[in-house]
This record gives structure tokens, C-alpha cells and sequence, in this order.
């Protein structure tokens, strides 16, 4: 099956199995975008005057992303990625009755459990209420982008929350630290009680979108596999010791890892490196992305966290600027490893593409 605006997926499908599964290609994953030769220099869709509108208002968001989609070169293993963006109002939070406040770039989560003790509140009477307004408005925009997306690009899943994320929205992050210490058993109970209604929130996603993402999936990472795919996450281990998140989070994102076919951790800010060897021991995590943060070095100035990575025997991926591409392939194994980058221009694109295939190694 082509797409529209990807007449090589076949043979980049193929590749992603290879990648997968550790098997060398001939060059490192490389997604690379650019724009689109000879593309007229049409301007986007106009925004709507309401903030609401901009994130929830069908016709404008069937416009911004055919602009998009249409706009943009896709080389190497990137894709185009039908997507209604990430607010916050399309995560677990809110589907579980927290209220939300949409800005321009982002949304506000309320929390709805903040008051008194943790262990006050019963995980059990958490679920989802099918007459959730932003529940309904979901499972709407899932149908359209299944329509929208088919035989043109791939419908995203969307960024609905994880391991202690989820959790430090519903409670908020400064007395879910306090809870760590106070109550960690209960926080264990409690994140993978939320982790279980995660998974059961993601079945029905991929069951609405998988015959158009070709039997395969994508989401708010971009990244393609042939079966159920998510970049697992905590942001909140930023805050806290080695030991508190293997014994507290990570058997939430292990039972994660064990329900999804392919999973990728996001390792968010340097101060999360230190959950590196913890999450390298989990049999089912295939890769890991090594993210500095905003404000920090590239990540090729961390060089012993990614061997450690590739040493390990996980996939490694790592996003930097396409003049760091020669200088990753330079220190790194290309087998396993996936760079995701940026170009000015198509010719540019498809240069770095030739470059890399000659520029990779299997160490």
C-alpha cells in the first residue's frame, strides 16, 4: 500500500520490522524531513479567533493538517503523521474528570484528587464516564482521522498519559513527591491501577485507527511499528532517586511494556539518565530515546549514556541537527541506533540520506 504523501512506505514498513528487531539495514534509521520542492508558498490555514477552536474544531483541523502533511518532504524512515495535536484535553486525566484549560500550545490540567492524604482517595472509584464531554470529543476525532488519514498518511493515537505522569496530573507533581515518601506502596498500587485503565483506553484507540495505520500504530512519537506501539514515559522520575523508581514506577511501565508489541522510553532530561540501567533490564523495552532537555548540550554529549544504551542491546534513538548526523555515525554502532533531524530544503534531505548510508557502521 502507497500513501499520498509517502509513495515508499512499503519498503520504509520493511525497514522499521528490521529496525525492531536489531537487524541491520545497510545505514541507522534516519528520519528526515524538509520542504517540499516546488511546493507553492501557499500560507497556512488561518487559526481561529477562539483558543477552543484551534485544538477542537474539525474543519480547521482537517485544513492545518492537509497544509502540513502536503507541505513537507519525507525522507528516510519519516512519515506523515495525521494528528489533532496534544492539549492535554486528549489524555487519561481528563478522561477521568479532571477539567482543562486549552491555550495556544498546550492545555492545563486541574487536578481532582489534591486534597488530604493519598491514601484517602480509592484508586477503584477512577473510570471513565462515557458521557465524558473530552471522552466523546475523542472518540469523534478518532473517526476522523481514520477517514482523513487513509491512503494519505497515518493516524496517530495520540499522547494520553504513562507511568507517574498520569498520577502527578491527577494529584499534582508537589504532593505526589510527598506521597513517594509517605505512602510509596500506595503510590505503586495506585499508578499501576492507572497504567490498567491506560491500557484498556489504548485498545480501543488502536482498534479505531489499526486498519489505516496498515495493522501497525503511531502516536505522539515518530516512530512507526507493525502492532501495538507507544513511547512509554515518566517525567515526574526527573525528581526522584534511582531506588524510588525502580521500586515505585517501574513495574507500571514493565506491565506497559508487557501489554504493548513495541515500546520506546523517553528518557526526558539528564537527570533521568540515572533511570537508564533500571529500564535497560526490562526484557520487553526495546529502545530508548536519550533526551537531554531544553537548554542542554546535543546529545552526542553524552556519549556514555548512548553506549551504555547500545550495550545493553536496546535500539537507541536520538534526535539532533543534521550536521551532528556524520559525528553520531562516527561514534555510534548504526545497528539499532534511528536519528531523527530536519533539513532546509529537499536536495539537502536526500543528500544526508546518500551521506548517511556511506557514513554508517555496524560496530
Amino acid at each position: 500500500m502507497e500513501l499520498l504523501y509517502k509513495p515508499d512506505w512499503e519498503e520504509t514498513k520493511e525497514r522499521y520490522r528490521r529496525w525492531w528487531s536489531g537487524d541491520y539495514f545497510g545505514r541507522c534509521g534516519l528520519w528526515v524531513t524538509a520542504p517540499k520542492a516546488n511546493h507553492g508558498a501557499e500560507a497556512p490555514p488561518r487559526q481561529p479567533d477562539r483558543i477552543e477552536d484551534r485544538w477542537l474544531d474539525l474543519d480547521y483541523l482537517r485544513a492545518v493538517n492537509e497544509y502540513h502533511l502536503s507541505t513537507a518532504f519525507y525522507g528516510g524512515e519519516a512519515f506523515p503523521i495525521w494528528s489533532p495535536g496534544y492539549s492535554g484535553w486528549n489524555s487519561l486525566g481528563a478522561f477521568l474528570g479532571c477539567s482543562v484549560t486549552l491555550h495556544e500550545t498546550t492545555g492545563w490540567i486541574d487536578p481532582l484528587i489534591a486534597d488530604g492524604d493519598l491514601t484517602g482517595h480509592d484508586y477503584r472509584r477512577l473510570v471513565i464516564n462515557p458521557e465524558n464531554p473530552w471522552w466523546q470529543k475523542q472518540l469523534e476525532i478518532l473517526c476522523v482521522e481514520a477517514g482523513e488519514a487513509r491512503g494519505k498518511s497515518i493516524p496517530s493515537t495520540g499522547a494520553f498519559g504513562g507511568s507517574g505522569d498520569t498520577l502527578a496530573a491527577l494529584r499534582t507533581t508537589n504532593k505526589l513527591l510527598y506521597d513517594v515518601l509517605d505512602c510509596p506502596e500506595y503510590v505503586r498500587e495506585f499508578d499501576q491501577y492507572l497504567m490498567a485503565q491506560w491500557c484498556g483506553v489504548y485498545d480501543i484507540f488502536h482498534a479505531a485507527l489499526r486498519d489505516v495505520a496498515n495493522g501497525g500504530s503511531t502516536g505522539w512519537f515518530p516512530l512507526w511499528a507493525p502492532g501495538k506501539f507507544y513511547a512509554a514515559q515518566n517525567d515526574f522520575s526527573y525528581m526522584i532517586s534511582p531506588k524510588t523508581f525502580r521500586e515505585v514506577f517501574l513495574p507500571s511501565v514493565e506491565m506497559q511494556t508487557r501489554f504493548l508489541d513495541f515500546t520506546v522510553y523517553h528518557v526526558d532530561g539528564v537527570e533521568a539518565f540515572a533511570h537508564v540501567p533500571a529500564l535497560c533490564d526490562l526484557p520487553r523495552l526495546q529502545a530508548l530515546q536519550i533526551l537531554p532537555g531544553a537548554g542542554k548540550p546535543s546529545p552526542l554529549h553524552y556519549l556514555e549514556t548512548l553506549k551504555y544504551v547500545q550495550s545493553r542491546s536496546k535500539n537507541l534513538h536520538i534526535s539532533i541537527r543534521a550536521n551532528e548526523v556524520k559525528d553520531a555515525l562516527d561514534l555510534l554502532s548504526a545497528r539499532g541506533l534511528f536519528i531523527t533531524t530536519s533539513c532546509a530544503s529537499e536536495a539537502e534531505a536526500v543528500e544526508l540520506l546518500k551521506n548517511c548510508e556511506k557514513w554508517s557502521k555496524d560496530r
